[in-house]
C-alpha cells in the first residue's frame, strides 16, 4: 500500500513570507524575472499559506522531489540543465496541451505538482500520452512576490506588451503563417527552411511563434536558419498560450507581426500543435487573423492530413501556398499528396528543398 503522500508545507498554515533560497535554477520561461531577481534580490521574497493561489504566469521557486519524464530543464539561455532530486528551480505556472506529452493545468493551491514542459512550466498533469513516463514531480516553497507584496507573474517583465486593442497593420511586408495536421508535424522544422530560403536570396527575414508551450528551441532554430529577429509569445509574458484568453491571443498575433515588421522583407510565423486544437482553429478563421497573414505553408505527417487540412483551411477563407512537413521525408507519401493535393492547387514542396532561394520566393510569391 503507498502511504498518502503529505501536503507539501507551502501550501498549509497562514499566509507567510520567506526569504530567497541562495541558488536558484531560472527557466526559459522565468528568463526576464530571473534577470531582475539576480540584479536586485533584495526587492524580492517567497510567500506561501494556505490560501495562496497560483494563477497562470504567476512565479514559483520549487524543489524537484522526484525525477521522471523531464531529466533537465531549459535555462534562460536554452541550455538543458541536468537536474538532481532536491534542485530548486524557477517556473512559471502554466497551462499545456501537447497531445504527444501531457494535459496539464495550473492548480489551485502551492501543493505538490509536476514539471509539465522543460521550458520552466509548473502544474497538473491530468492526461498523458502513452509513450511518456510518469511527470516529474515537484515541491513548491511559494510565489515569487516582490518587497511591496505583490506576487511575481512573468508579465509583470516582459519584453513586450500586448495591448487588447489592435487592428490589421495597414502596411506591413508579406506574412507567412506555417500551421501543421498536429504536433510533431514538422512545423518548426518547415519555417526555419523558408527563412533559411528567404534569407540565401537576399531578404531580412523576421520569425516568431505565436502559440504554444514555452521553450526555446524553436527560437534557436528560426535564428540559425538566418532570421534576423526573432520572438515568441514568452517574449510577451506569456508561458504558454493555452486556456488564455482569446482576445489576447487575436492581440498577441497582430502585436506580434508588428513587432517583427519592421526592417524586414518577410514574416514568418508559427501557430502551435494542430488546426483542431482550440485556440488555433477559432485563430485561423478570425478576420483579423486573415487580414494579417497572406498564406500558409501546411505541415503534415501523412498525404491524408495534408489533405484534409488544406481543406478545411482553404474553406476557412486562407490561401494555402504550399504542404511539407514531416510527410516529404517519404518518397511515397510524397507522390500521393502530390497527387491528391494537385486538384486543390496546392504544390508539395520537399522541406528541405525551402533552402532554396528559388523554391522559397516561389512559396512566398505563389
Amino acid at each position: 500500500m503507498v502511504p498518502e503522500k503529505l501536503p507539501a508545507i507551502a501550501a498549509t498554515g497562514p499566509r507567510r513570507e520567506a526569504p530567497l533560497p541562495a541558488r536558484i535554477q531560472a527557466s526559459y520561461t522565468t528568463r526576464f524575472v530571473a534577470s531582475a531577481v539576480e540584479k536586485n534580490p533584495q526587492d524580492f521574497h517567497l510567500i506561501a499559506g494556505g490560501d495562496v493561489t497560483p494563477g497562470p504566469g504567476d512565479v514559483v521557486i520549487a524543489r524537484i522531489s522526484q525525477i521522471s519524464n523531464h531529466k533537465r530543464v531549459e535555462t534562460p539561455a536554452s541550455r538543458k540543465a541536468v537536474l538532481f532530486d532536491g534542485a530548486l528551480v524557477m517556473l512559471a505556472y502554466g497551462h499545456r496541451y501537447a497531445a504527444d506529452q501531457f494535459l496539464a493545468h495550473v492548480p489551485d493551491n502551492l501543493d505538490h505538482c509536476h514539471l509539465v514542459a522543460a521550458g520552466g512550466i509548473a502544474g497538473v498533469v491530468t492526461e498523458l500520452h502513452d509513450r511518456m513516463q510518469e511527470p516529474t514531480e515537484i515541491e513548491p516553497l511559494g510565489l515569487l512576490a516582490t518587497t511591496d507584496g505583490g506576487v511575481v507573474n512573468v508579465r509583470d517583465f516582459a519584453a513586450f506588451d500586448n495591448p487588447l486593442a489592435v487592428a490589421a497593420p495597414k502596411k506591413r511586408p508579406k506574412v507567412i503563417a506555417v500551421l501543421g495536421t498536429s504536433m510533431n508535424s514538422g512545423k518548426s522544422t518547415t519555417l526555419a527552411c523558408l527563412v533559411n530560403g528567404l534569407t540565401a536570396a537576399g531578404q531580412q527575414v523576421a520569425a516568431g511563434k505565436i502559440t504554444g508551450t514555452g521553450a526555446g528551441n524553436d527560437r534557436m532554430l528560426y535564428h540559425d536558419a538566418g532570421a534576423h529577429r526573432v520572438v515568441d509569445f514568452t517574449d510577451f509574458g506569456y508561458p504558454t498560450t493555452f486556456k488564455m484568453n482569446f482576445a489576447e491571443i487575436r492581440a498577441l498575433t497582430v502585436n506580434m507581426i508588428n513587432t517583427l515588421s519592421a526592417g524586414s522583407d518577410t514574416v514568418i510565423v508559427e501557430i502551435a500543435d494542430g488546426i483542431y486544437q482550440g485556440e488555433t482553429a477559432r485563430l485561423l478563421r478570425d478576420e483579423l487573423f486573415q487580414e494579417c497573414v497572406d498564406s500558409v505553408v501546411f505541415s503534415a505527417v501523412d498525404a491524408l492530413g495534408a489533405k484534409a487540412g488544406a481543406e478545411e483551411l482553404i474553406k476557412a477563407g486562407l490561401k494555402v501556398s504550399a504542404a511539407a512537413g514531416v510527410m516529404t521525408a517519404s518518397p511515397l507519401a510524397t507522390a500521393e499528396a502530390c497527387e491528391v493535393l494537385g486538384t486543390l492547387g496546392v504544390p508539395v514542396i520537399s522541406t528541405f528543398a525551402l533552402t532554396e532561394p528559388e523554391v522559397a520566393i516561389g512559396v512566398v510569391e505563389f
